[in-house]
């Protein structure tokens, strides 16, 4: 019985018209969709979780920081610290020059000029790594409408079958709506995954981009006073690890 009303559920979809089939092809297509944006990006999450922590600790394990930023890697905190590296050197070099005069410049600061060049690569970062959210939240916001939009014209379709054929009963009339209501089933199918799939993957961009702001706050300031902020030790850390960080932070340079 379980049997017969599968059958005759894809049945009355690939007879229910053009509208069926072409709502049933968008709802497969949104879901081959989601779930390929759904792998994809929860791969590309863990890889640049593993990107960032090895980059970190060998970026404050170098010898200096010339050494550090000639880290192999096109990733955030990589193209990060190229772009905040390159401002502190042409400010440097140009802030103080004034049509061929050492002067001061009043203009900008290092310190603001370092800021700026780092926020522009976060956001470019950031914008990178939300490429494919849209189409997931579109996905779970579009697809439950579509398919109410099949349920609508599938007990259209059915009650006019129904009302051509004369015969009004119930077992006549529950078969095809119950069909019909399939439609609305496979839209929640569709629109589930993607909304906590968007939902994690917003989660989990925010934490690379927190950790991004760390790595530049850290980065920041050792660009502008030659020497990382040292804080208390937390006592939820091992003193350890905090140990071996510090020795990290003394062994980076800045070049003059």
């Amino acid at each position: 019985m379980q049997n017969g009303y599968e059958f005759n559920s894809l049945e009355f979809i690939t007879k229910g018209g053009v509208v069926s089939m072409t709502v049933a092809i968008i709802l497969l297509v949104m879901s081959v969709a989601s779930w390929y944006l759904i792998v994809t990006k929860s791969v590309q999450i863990l890889r640049l979780r593993a990107a960032f922590k090895a980059y970190t600790q060998n970026f404050w394990n170098a010898p200096n920081l010339m050494s550090a930023v000639k880290q192999a890697g096109n990733i955030a905190l990589a193209n990060l610290a190229k772009q905040s590296i390159a401002a502190a050197e042409h400010h440097q070099q140009y802030a103080h020059k004034i049509n061929g005069d050492d002067k001061k410049s009043d203009l900008i600061t290092k310190d603001e000029f370092i800021a700026r060049a780092m926020n522009r690569s976060i956001t470019e970062e950031s914008a990178k790594m939300e490429n494919g959210l849209t189409v997931l939240a579109s996905v779970g916001s579009v697809s439950p409408f579509v398919g109410l939009f099949g349920t609508v014209w599938g007990i259209y379709h059915a009650l006019a079958s129904i009302s051509q054929s004369g015969q009004a009963t119930l077992d006549k009339v529950a078969g095809p709506v119950g069909e019909a209501l399939i439609m609305t089933a496979l839209g929640l199918a569709v629109a589930i995954p993607a909304v906590l799939a968007y939902n994690a993957l917003v989660r989990s961009n925010r934490m690379l981009v927190g950790q991004i702001e760390y790595f530049a706050y850290e980065l920041h300031t050792l660009l502008v006073t030659g020497a990382v902020i040292h804080v208390k030790p937390n006592p939820n850390i091992n003193s350890k690890e905090t140990t071996q960080q510090k020795e990290r932070v003394h062994a980076v340079e800045v070049p003059a």
